[in-house]
């Protein structure tokens, strides 16, 4: 059986070193700042701006939370994200998505300063990773997560070992690619598109599923001994315990792919925890540029 990536405990890690560089930052007169944008009342959107929000709180960070009625103007969140740009005491400004039908999330997005970008999805810190300018990136948050759990097993430098990401968002898949490349990994990006996906998948020592389709990633799909890093977070109906009840899968079949992997993250409790984890140390980090301090390493 595989060796069951524990993403709770290398997330509690994070915030460790997260928390004891900000008390260190604190004495010298610093307190990382987060700012979260939230417009509406999407309740999914409610409950992870509360745990971003608490998690900070927890870190010993300035935390501010800006919600907006759904019906806000497109101009005024502008102006609410030119005011945190220019607020000293706020390093990391997220925005959370989705955003309304009347509002373009790409302007918004990229109205934010990157040295603030923790999310790390404007095209400054996007065009910094892609050309593997990745010590000066803010990196997104779900992927740099996943390459920690990745370089907790196999060590920083994977020079010879291929990687087959399975999803091409801007959010997940690009990132984790490019990651993956700098890290000297011969990457294959794999989408709907891909001819003879499984085929593709068993060549691969890092096998990184990120498409939102529940345990698409079957068993045999995977290579012996790979390092299966499983993205996915998809509910689905659990009649085996109670009418209307339900579960959360991956992208991958665990219980198959455990057979064959060498290392996998389960669902839940593998990526998911290092998201927030790693907006905290992307937070920490802003801090540290900004009062001219080594940020820690991670």
């Amino acid at each position: 059986m595989a060796n069951i990536i524990d993403g709770k405990q290398v997330a509690e890690d994070v915030i460790a070193t997260v928390t004891k560089a900000t008390a260190t930052l604190a004495e010298k007169g610093v307190t990382p700042g987060l700012a979260v944008v939230i417009v509406g009342e999407d309740p999914a959107s409610q409950v992870y701006v509360a745990s971003k929000s608490k998690k900070a709180k927890a870190c010993g960070f300035h935390s501010v939370q800006h919600t907006l009625a759904a019906d806000t103007p497109q101009a005024d969140l502008l102006a609410l994200i030119g005011h945190l740009n220019a607020d000293p005491a706020i390093h990391g400004i997220l925005v959370q998505l989705p955003l309304p039908d009347h509002i373009d999330a790409g302007a918004v997005i990229q109205a934010i300063s990157p040295d603030k970008d923790v999310d790390g999805f404007t095209f400054v810190n996007v065009g910094r990773l892609g050309t593997g300018e990745v010590a000066s990136a803010f990196v997104p948050c779900t992927p740099a997560g996943s390459m920690l759990l990745i370089e907790r097993e196999r060590g920083r430098d994977l020079s010879g070992l291929s990687a087959v990401v399975v999803g091409r968002s801007n959010i997940v898949g690009k990132p984790m690619a490019n990651l993956l490349l700098a890290a000297n990994c011969t990457v294959t990006v794999a989408h709907s598109r891909t001819k003879d996906l499984p085929a593709l998948c068993r060549t691969a020592d890092i096998l990184v599923a990120a498409v939102g389709r529940p345990e698409m990633v079957r068993g045999d799909w995977v290579k012996e001994g790979a390092t299966v890093i499983d993205v996915g977070i998809n509910r689905i109906s659990a009649p085996e315990k109670g009418e209307g009840k339900t579960r959360l899968v991956g992208d991958v079949a665990f219980a198959e792919a455990a057979e064959r992997a060498g290392a996998i993250t389960p669902v839940p409790g593998g990526v998911g925890p290092m998201t927030i984890a790693m907006l905290m140390a992307n937070t920490l980090v802003s801090a540290s540029r900004a009062a001219g301090i080594e940020p820690p390493k991670f």
